[in-house]
C-alpha cells in the first residue's frame, strides 16, 4: 500500500465529524493513511435564514466542493440528503456507507397530547419544508417555526423556547449520542431522500481516492438512494421543494414510496409499489416520478415556483 494520505474534508460540526470518522476509520481498516481537515460550510455560518430561503441547492455542500476543487483535501464527507442531485462540476460520487436511520422523529417539550388529537393546536419547530408540509397535513391548526443549527443547537433553543416540539432526523441524534428519551418515531412521515445515508466525493481525476473509497461502498445502500434521488431529481425538486422518497430492499423486493406536497400540506401525490429485484429496479425512481407527473405534480411543483419557495 502506498503511503500517500488521503485528506478527508467535513463541515466542523459534531454529526459531521462523527460521520468523516466512520469513513476515517473504515479507510484505515483497510490499509489507507488518512487527515481530518475540517472546515465550517455557509450553511452553518446562518442560522437565521430558513433553508428554503437561502437559494439554490447544496448550501451545505458548496464551501466543501469549492476546497475540493482547489485541493485543501482528496475527499469530502457529507450527509447524502444535502447532496444536490447534480454534483458540482469536477466532482464525483464515489460511495455511499450503510444507512443508519432514515425516520424522522419529534422531540417534545412537555407531554405528547397534541400528537393524539388532529385539531389541536400547538407550535412546531422545524427548518424543513417537507417536514412542514407533512405536519400540516397531519395538524392543519398547528404553526410552524423556524429552526436552524446544529443538533446540539437544536435541541438547546427547544429547551429555551416555547414550542411544543421540534422534529429531527433520527439518525443525527443518534450519531451524537443525544438522543432524548422522549423522542418519538413519526411512522407516518415519509423521509427526505437518502436521509440517513453518508456520502462520499472525490475529484473526477482522483483516481487513488476513488479506487480507495470505491472500497467502502455499500450496494444497497447506494442502489436505493440513488432510486430516491433520481425520483427527486425527475420532479425538479431541491431544497424548497416539500419531495419525500424511500426505497427499502427486503427478501428480494424492492419497495419504493414517495410524495410531493404544497408548502401548506393541503394538497399531495403519493405513490407505492413493490417489485422484484432485478436490474430494471434502478429505473424505479424516475418511474415514479413519471407516475406522479402525469397525475399533475407538475401544477403543484409550478404552485411552489409562484409563490417564491
Amino acid at each position: 500500500m502506498t503511503n500517500k494520505i488521503i485528506r478527508i474534508g467535513t463541515r466542523d460540526s459534531q454529526l459531521a465529524l462523527w460521520q468523516a470518522v466512520q469513513v476515517q476509520q473504515q479507510l484505515e481498516a483497510k490499509g489507507f493513511a488518512t487527515d481530518l481537515v475540517p472546515l465550517k460550510s455557509e450553511g452553518d455560518i446562518d442560522l437565521v435564514t430558513p433553508l428554503y430561503e437561502m437559494g439554490v441547492q447544496g448550501v451545505f455542500t458548496r464551501t466543501l466542493d469549492a476546497a475540493l476543487l482547489s485541493d485543501r483535501f482528496d475527499i469530502a464527507v457529507h450527509s447524502m440528503k444535502d447532496v444536490p442531485t447534480q454534483t458540482a462540476k469536477g466532482i464525483i460520487p464515489v460511495a455511499a456507507l450503510e444507512r443508519g436511520s432514515y425516520m424522522d422523529i419529534i422531540v417534545p417539550k412537555n407531554g405528547t397530547s397534541f400528537l393524539d388529537d388532529r385539531n389541536s393546536v400547538a407550535l412546531i419547530a422545524t427548518s424543513s419544508i417537507r417536514r412542514k408540509a407533512q405536519w400540516l397535513h397531519r395538524y392543519p391548526n398547528h404553526s410552524i417555526t423556524n429552526l436552524r443549527g446544529n443538533v446540539n443547537t437544536r435541541l438547546r433553543k427547544l429547551s429555551e423556547q416555547n414550542w411544543d416540539g421540534a422534529i429531527f432526523a433520527a439518525a443525527g441524534l443518534q450519531r451524537t449520542d443525544l438522543l432524548p428519551p422522549t423522542a418519538l418515531s413519526l411512522n407516518w412521515m415519509l423521509p427526505a431522500p437518502a436521509q440517513g445515508a453518508i456520502l462520499i466525493v472525490c475529484r473526477d481525476d482522483d483516481h487513488y481516492s476513488y479506487d480507495a473509497c470505491q472500497l467502502l461502498n455499500h450496494k444497497a445502500t447506494a442502489l436505493c438512494t440513488q432510486i430516491e434521488r433520481d425520483f427527486l431529481r425527475a420532479l425538479m425538486g431541491g431544497c424548497s421543494t416539500p419531495i419525500s422518497a424511500l426505497a427499502t430492499i427486503r427478501a428480494e423486493k424492492i419497495k419504493f414510496q414517495g410524495n410531493i406536497f404544497s408548502v401548506d400540506g393541503s394538497e399531495h401525490l403519493d405513490i407505492e409499489f413493490e417489485e422484484a429485484l432485478t436490474d430494471e429496479s434502478v429505473s424505479m425512481g424516475k418511474r415514479a416520478a413519471d407516475t406522479l407527473l402525469a397525475k399533475g405534480a407538475g401544477r403543484i411543483i409550478e404552485q411552489i415556483k409562484k409563490a417564491g419557495h
